[in-house]
């Protein structure tokens, strides 16, 4: 199954984001201690979710961007 924007629907992205991260605590609302560390999984895959951008280039720029403040 793709996961790319132009093979999805809305719906089906947002199963998409909420499959792959599921950390099994109950849901994402007001969790602050995402092992991603990056606050709210809808706001980090919300151009996704969006049909803006792919999965893969925002998980490219969080990367960069998290490793960046690891090296300092």
């Amino acid at each position: 199954m793709s996961i790319l924007i132009k093979d999805t629907t809305r719906e089906e992205r947002i199963r998409i984001i909420n499959r792959a991260l599921n950390c099994g605590a109950g849901g994402c609302e007001n969790c602050s201690s995402c092992w991603l560390g990056g606050g709210s999984i809808d706001s980090i895959y919300q151009d996704y979710i969006d049909g803006k951008r792919e999965i893969a280039d925002i998980n490219r720029e969080y990367s960069e961007r998290y490793a960046g403040k690891q090296r300092k």
